[in-house]
């Protein structure tokens, strides 16, 4: 299955004549090769499509999906550049011109996005780095810090829209969630400690995944509390169920605000709802 998955990711097989894992011919002759009309440029950037989405995740300091990222696809294109800009005479390896240009483009990128922020350049700080790349420390850690901010918003939006998918199944909406919690401190803290029992017991929690209903009687003796309180927030402990055992961590880190201590937990039975 991984198999398939890197296959769709870096694309299937391609015809490796020019280039190939065990080749002897180096990645500076195969660009030469290529300028000359005698090797597959498609085919060498293919080849290379790991190596490129690992430049690209070393500078976003964060997985990044070549089937899906922005950045990746500047990447791509700043190595199909790089193709074009080498030159052997320079004295420096092809792959590390390749992650010069990367960077720089990528640089170029994350500015762009940044232009609207409100960001002041500290042009006083510029540095030549070791490839002689100039970068802006001050600049570069603002505009990085910014944009992952907004990489963040994106997750959780995203995080939301598969998390209202998962309470559809189940006849309840995000949007109505606020109505859904409790007023009352104590009355949430017994709910999220109910949803939490619910969601670490696998037996109970599968009838209510495959019967789309609360175990009401098991949760009630689980719980010390009444088959009232179960039914009349059934809803609400069915969403902080599936938000404890989905793959929500923005989310999630808002019930755990909201959890009691650990030795609270087992005085359960002293709260009504």
């Amino acid at each position: 299955m991984l198999l398939v998955l890197f296959k769709r990711i870096f694309g299937g097989k391609h015809d490796t004549s020019a280039v190939t894992t065990d080749s002897k011919i180096t990645p500076e002759e195969t660009v030469e090769l290529i300028r000359n009309g005698e090797a597959s440029r498609d085919d060498f950037i293919a080849t290379y499509k790991p190596y490129i989405a690992k430049v690209t995740s070393r500078f976003c300091k964060r997985y990044v999906d070549p089937a899906r990222s922005d950045e990746f696809s500047i990447a791509l294109a700043a190595f199909d550049e790089a193709i074009g800009q080498f030159s052997s005479q320079a004295g420096k390896s092809f792959l590390g011109f390749a992650e010069t240009v990367i960077r720089r483009r990528l640089i170029d990128y994350v500015r762009k996005e940044q232009r609207h922020a409100g960001s002041v350049p500290y042009s006083a700080f510029d540095l030549d780095d070791e490839e002689e790349l100039t970068v802006n420390p001050v600049e570069m850690k603002e505009a990085m810090q910014r944009y992952a901010v907004t990489q963040d918003a994106e997750a959780r939006r995203l995080e939301i829209m598969e998390y209202d998918g998962r309470l559809k199944q189940f006849g309840i909406t995000f949007g109505e969630l606020p109505d859904l919690s409790p007023k009352h401190t104590d009355s949430r803290i017994l709910l999220i400690s109910i949803s939490k029992l619910l969601a670490n017991s696998p037996e109970l929690y599968e009838i209510m995944e495959t019967k789309q209903k609360l175990p009401i009687k098991e949760l009630c003796e689980m719980a010390g509390v009444s088959r009232k309180t179960i039914e009349r927030n059934r809803k609400y402990i069915i969403a902080i169920s599936l938000l404890h055992n989905g793959d929500f961590p923005y989310l999630q880190e808002y019930i755990r605000s909201q959890e009691p201590p650990q030795q609270e937990q087992s005085q359960v039975k002293g709260v009504r709802a």
